[in-house]
């Protein structure tokens, strides 16, 4: 079996609300010192050997990843 890991974020001048709405958070709790913050997703997956990365990278644009408005890594573990 492989493991990959698949680190999803917004591309870059694409709003994250999520993000947004945590760094208002971290102010409002005094940390006063955060000037941009983003959320994205953490995936891991088991897969057969035989499986490549390139599959795996179709996977995340079909389903895992939007491409539209999202970047994806992926990582052998």
């Amino acid at each position: 079996m492989k493991r990959f890991a698949v680190y999803v974020t917004s591309k870059e001048g694409i709003f994250d609300p999520a993000g947004e709405n945590s760094r208002k958070a971290l102010k409002s709790l005094g940390f006063s010192g955060v000037t941009d913050l983003a959320i994205g997703k953490y995936i891991e997956l088991e897969v057969e050997d035989s499986n490549t990365e390139e599959e795996v990278a179709k996977m995340c644009e079909k389903l895992l990843a939007n491409p539209v408005i999202e970047d994806y890594k992926i990582k052998e573990l």
